[in-house]
């Protein structure tokens, strides 16, 4: 018998799941967030488990939202949904968390990063949660459109120090990747007992045994199928499908014995995923449709139940209802729901359902999606932008428009993180008959498919067929095209080998007069060396007011250390950071941040860099970003650390291989480490690799590590070789530091005390301090050879005390042994903050000392409010004492915070 309205699910079985859930709630109420997501196939109980918690959860506000398929494609609807009850907190939130939730909901202009969206949404979910705990549940995750999944998750993983649990319900099998990472809970088949409880439960006539029997034996455990295959052919034999798909035929039965009128309204109600009535009723009242009589023959199937909401009993019965549909209905559906859409307030999806009711090509619809995709991308909605650019390219019937409209979607999924549908979309563009222009475009596009898809090395071979391609109708994008590419090769970690590939492309293919430019540079310095290659480098660099960093933050960067010039650094850094904090962009931000570890470290403010560290790792953590490591093997050198330093090694080339760009690192660093520890056998065999390797920056940074090596091991002939080398480089850039090592390198292969004095002299005010260190202790070891044992002591106590303060271990305790050969014991030190805190609690001590309050911290690292709070216990505890004022008495945890 057809059941007249949606049943109340009973939950039978399922103790270990209720527990998990029961212990969420139970620490979401102490104060304790988290997140658990339950994966299951079609029907298995997820949403009753969802009711069950909501139920279960007595006090709790209770927000939901649900995923669904024709949704999809819109930008931040399912995060909407979620925070539409809570809306009436926005005002407490700080202005650009205002702004980032009204521009992500489109109530504004306002253009937020993803970051920012994320932020502002725990800001408004922890504001809710402040009056009574915050019960937030997701039904149908895996159809989250992929703005609101990337949102979710950030929550999830952002939620532990606030009274908010979040349930998320996930269909297997699934690809829903952004929720990868947080903790989950396979739900499984009923068993035996539990299944048979149920069935006698919802069942209520009196079933033949061998027929329950049957039952069960078809619903394997699935309670849906258990409640539906009794009215939907159930008493059929059992055959190979699986129980959802038995059920998906129940349903279709169920529609195909209803009037043509009551089928098309059902397909109407599916095709609107809201499910709000003062859409569907005007669309089927346009139709003529008699609404009392066809609306009493649906729920008479038990399929839908109509209200102030129109909700299906099941996911599956809205699928059903909308696939059974032929696809005239369907565009008949999507056309009646976009006429009753009103297009000045909800313009993305009165184009969307106009989009779906297409049967060819329309360019005005076309043009209202590409609008779609304008206002999807100022409201940070990468994925949905790239979903309406792709139905706009395929409603537009001019050939040369639908390709600039196809690679324009690849675009915007590449920008989304989605390379293989990237990928998808190149091949359907490249079937078409491209002019050479748009050829190159392809080929660009390839090229950057390829260096972000993991053990694909054809990027450089499409980019530079590209810039082939540009050199004979566009030059000038032909140059750019050639330093995409190594920017590209840089920010990947595959720049090894990638220099000389394209230096020499460059100049095959460059034909007409034009500036001198960065590929210019980069060739002289390659072919006739630094004193000539420098000054047209330093040029480049310095031109166009810093224009270049702004197209080639990467390469500029590199091309700053390359030059010695550590102040240079600093500035494109410092840009680089500001630049990602205001645009919100996880790539920049990420990037920008890495780079201040590793300037810190150079500079051997560790403490700043393990703080920047720990703040790349929190927004890593928070986006669920793919890992970032040469910063951390750069800080793990200078600390000096050594099983510390060498497990990470290890752990790099094991995934980086034997050669690339990080391997290079990996090598200097191992080089740093080695020389610290005084094990110069070792040092030298990574400096020879380090710079056989000729990346730039870590082949020229090695060079004095192989110089101190070799002479240590004897091996003369390799120092001066090297020395020569690392002069014409340090010579043709002229600045303080890179003279100043070059210098005590070559002390070091001379013996003469001249050019230990220099290099004394010359690195006095550099901001690499651990080199200025090392010049020291490299004097003081020298003159304790000498037998002037008065006369090295102050060098190695300078030496022993830059090292100790800055916490590079095994330099300081080189130091200190030199000092216990002339006689004298180093001084200890009183204890550093950096011993008892861990790298986030450090940069929170840091950033709290120079005077940031909670909300700005909480800012900085992606948290919440009350996430400060907790760490801020944490450090006062560990550290003695129980107030920030506290906190700003502590010299040790003063620097650079305030300003990274």
């Amino acid at each position: 018998m057809p059941t007249p309205a949606i049943p109340a699910r009973q939950l039978f079985g399922r103790e270990q799941e209720r527990r998990r859930l029961d212990e969420l709630t139970a620490a979401a109420r102490a104060g304790r967030g988290g997140a658990l997501v339950l994966r299951g196939e079609a029907g298995i109980g997820k949403s009753t488990l969802l009711e069950h918690v909501e139920e279960a959860a007595a006090g709790y506000r209770v927000v939901r939202a649900s995923g669904a398929q024709l949704e999809a494609d819109l930008p931040f609807a399912a995060l909407h949904q979620l925070c539409l009850p809570l809306l009436g907190h926005l005002a407490e939130l700080p202005a650009p968390h205002r702004e980032a939730l009204s521009g992500a909901f489109g109530l504004t202009d306002a253009a937020p990063g993803v970051l920012h969206v994320g932020l502002a949404a725990l800001g408004l979910m922890a504001a809710a949660a402040r009056e009574r705990p915050l019960l937030c549940l997701v039904d149908d995750a895996q159809w989250l459109d992929a703005d609101s999944a990337g949102a979710i998750a950030f929550l999830a993983r952002r939620v532990s120090a606030e009274p908010v649990a979040i349930v998320l319900g996930v269909r297997l099998p699934d690809d829903a990747t952004e929720l990868d990472g947080l903790p989950s809970l396979v739900v499984g088949p009923l068993g035996d007992s539990d299944a048979r409880a149920l069935l006698a439960a919802q069942t209520h006539e009196v079933l033949d045994e061998q027929v329950r029997d049957r039952l069960l034996v078809e619903a394997r455990g699935n309670p849906l199928a258990l409640l539906a295959l009794p009215r939907a052919g159930g008493f059929a034999q059992p055959d190979a499908a699986s129980a959802p798909n038995r059920v998906e035929r129940g349903f279709a039965a169920a529609l195909a014995g209803l009037p043509d009128d009551a089928r098309t309204l059902l397909t109407i109600a599916a095709a609107d995923p809201t499910g709000d009535p003062a859409l569907l009723w005007p669309a089927a009242q346009a139709l003529g449709l008699d609404l009392e009589a066809t609306g009493a023959a649906a729920t008479a199937t038990g399929l839908i139940q109509f209200g102030t909401r129109i909700r299906f009993y099941h996911p599956l019965a809205r699928a059903v209802a909308y696939q059974r549909a032929g696809l005239t209905e369907r565009r008949l559906a999507h056309r009646l729901l976009a006429d009753v859409t009103d297009p000045g307030t909800d313009p993305d999806r009165h184009a969307w359902h106009g989009a779906q009711a297409a049967a060819v090509p329309d360019d005005d619809l076309a043009t209202a999606l590409e609008d779609s995709a304008s206002r999807a991308q100022a409201r940070g909605g990468a994925a949905a932008a790239a979903a309406f650019l792709e139905r706009a390219a395929e409603l537009t019937p001019d050939p040369g428009r639908r390709t600039r409209r196809t690679l324009a979607a690849v675009r915007a999924q590449l920008d989304a993180g989605a390379a293989d549908r990237a990928a998808e979309l190149l091949s359907a563009a490249d079937a078409t008959d491209l002019d050479e222009l748009r050829r190159a475009d392809a080929d660009l596009l390839r090229g950057r498919i390829a260096f972000v898809r993991t053990g694909d090395g054809d990027g450089p071979a499409h980019m530079l067929r590209a810039a082939a391609r540009l050199a004979r109708i566009d030059p000038g994008r032909s140059r750019a095209s050639y330093l995409d590419a190594l920017e590209m090769s840089l920010l990947v970690g595959r720049a090894t080998g990638m220099m000389d590939r394209v230096l020499r492309e460059a100049q095959a293919a460059s034909t007409s007069a034009r500036r001198t430019d960065v590929l210019d540079a980069l060739h002289v310095l390659a072919t006739d060396g630094h004193r000539t290659g420098v000054p047209l480098l330093r040029e480049a660099l310095d031109g166009a007011d810093g224009a270049m960093w702004t197209r080639h933050p990467a390469l500029a960067v590199v091309l700053a250390s390359e030059l010695w010039d550590p102040d240079l650094h600093a500035t494109i850094v410092e840009w680089l950071l500001k630049d990602g904090r205001a645009s919100g962009s996880p790539l920049v931000l990420r990037l920008g941040l890495a780079q201040v570890t590793s300037a810190a470290a150079l500079a051997g403010d560790l403490d700043r860099a393990a703080s920047a560290a720990a703040e790349e790792e929190a927004v890593a953590d928070a986006t669920g970003g793919p890992q970032i490591i040469y910063h951390r093997v750069q800080l793990a050198a200078m600390r000096g650390r050594r099983d510390e330093a060498l497990a990470l090694f290890e752990a790099v080339t094991a995934t980086a291989g034997s050669e690339g760009q990080l391997v290079a690192n990996v090598h200097w660093a191992s080089a740093v480490l080695h020389n610290g520890l005084a094990d110069y056998r070792t040092a030298l065999a990574e400096a020879r690799r380090a710079v056989d390797l000729d990346d730039l920056f870590i082949a020229g940074f090695s060079l004095p590590e192989l110089v101190e090596a070799a002479v240590r091991c004897g091996e003369q002939a390799v120092a001066v070789d090297a020395l020569e080398s690392l002069t014409e480089r340090t010579e043709a850039s002229a600045t303080a530091t890179g003279l100043g090592i070059a210098a005590y390198a070559r002390g070091l292969v001379t013996g003469a005390e001249e050019h230990y004095r220099e290099a004394v002299d010359l690195l006095a005010d550099s901001r690499l301090l651990p080199y200025r260190g090392r010049a020291h202790l490299l004097y003081g070891e020298w003159l304790r050879r000498e037998g002037r044992r008065r006369d090295c002591r102050p060098h190695l106590r300078t030496a022993h005390e830059l090292f100790v303060e800055a916490g590079i271990e095994a330099f300081a305790r080189r130091a200190a042994d030199e000092l216990r050969a002339t006689g004298e014991t180093a001084r200890s030190r009183s204890g550093h903050s950096r011993d008892e805190l861990t790298a986030q609690e450090l940069h929170i001590a840091r950033l709290v000392a120079t005077g940031a309050t909670s909300n700005e911290v909480a800012a900085r690292l992606y948290i919440s409010p009350r996430t400060v709070e907790a760490h801020l216990r944490n450090i006062f505890r560990k550290l003695g004492i129980g107030s920030r004022r506290q906190l700003r008495d502590r010299a040790d945890l003063l620097g650079g915070a305030a300003s990274d």
